[in-house]
């Protein structure tokens, strides 16, 4: 018996894999690193699309993209956080946010 697996849905892969607006334009591929962990965007001229997020040991990892253009990648461990964001406004950038507590 061969079953079929239908793709995940784009809540369960991650912010915009891949999404409508990423292939085309932008500055491309790039790998922002933090303490927790590291990911990888691609910037496109319609926004800005997770390609992957890779926790360091003792981090999880979580995104975040209420809109095409910003895209939030966390990683939180048991005593810091780390917050990766990037946007394609007013141009294509990334900013990284370490929170120990």
């Amino acid at each position: 018996m061969t079953r079929t697996t239908p793709p995940p849905s784009q809540e369960q892969s991650g912010a915009n894999p891949g999404g409508v607006g990423c292939d085309e334009g932008g500055s491309g591929v790039h790998t922002i690193t933090s303490q927790g962990g590291k990911a990888t965007v691609r910037y496109g001229s319609g926004g800005v699309c997770l390609i992957s997020a890779v926790p360091n040991q003792g981090f999880t990892a979580s995104t975040t993209q209420s809109a095409p253009d910003t895209l939030t990648v966390t990683f939180a461990g048991d005593r810091h956080r780390s917050e990766i964001t990037a946007s394609t406004v007013p141009s294509d950038r990334a900013s990284v946010r370490e929170t120990s507590f």
